[in-house]
């Protein structure tokens, strides 16, 4: 058999240096796709979280829907959990105070509230506070409520809120996690 000898001339080192150069290229060209998606997905990720604000001086009890990303939050779904059975929000007119009325009646007898519903496909805006509900200035509506929440909680309240970004990423947010998680 014959001996295949390469010889290196100025034509292959210019080829093989383009050929390097291309390979190289192509490689950062993925890199800086994967950071743009990244970037990308980071611009439009919204995060939210429950807040309460209770505040017996002035007999205020408010339940807020914060969204502290960067984009807009959509409402998927919202499930209520009590004494180990699960409720969609929409039995309730998606009203998270219907669903706590119907839990505890003695709630119906509160007049000064205001309410609000989560319908599936509402979008909260980033940085915003939606406002679920709450009670202002009412000694009585108050108390029903403090005694109310507190009693469905220590029986087994829990929630289990599912919202998308634009893109149609999924999260969920539930009673017992630290914060919002990817699905």
């Amino acid at each position: 058999m014959a001996k295949f000898k390469f010889k290196w001339n100025s034509e292959k080192l210019v080829s093989l240096s383009a050929m390097s150069i291309s390979l190289i290229t192509l490689l950062i060209f993925i890199y800086q796709t994967n950071l743009m998606r990244k970037q990308n997905e980071l611009s439009i990720m919204p995060y939210l979280g429950l807040s309460t604000t209770n505040d017996s001086g002035t007999f205020t009890f408010e339940l807020n829907l914060l969204n502290h990303g960067v984009g807009p939050a959509i409402i998927e779904s919202v499930t209520m959990e009590y004494q180990d059975q699960k409720y969609d929000l929409r039995e309730f007119e998606n009203s998270v105070y219907n669903f706590l009325k119907s839990k505890r009646p003695a709630l119906d007898s509160i007049y000064t509230i205001s309410v609000s519903t989560l319908d599936r496909g509402m979008a909260i805006p980033a940085n915003t506070s939606y406002n679920i509900f709450s009670t202002r200035n009412s000694p009585q509506g108050y108390q029903l409520i403090m005694e109310g929440l507190n009693d469905l909680l220590q029986t087994g309240l829990k929630y289990e809120i599912v919202y998308k970004n634009i893109n149609g990423d999924l999260w969920k947010l539930f009673n017992d996690s630290e914060g919002p998680i990817k699905l």
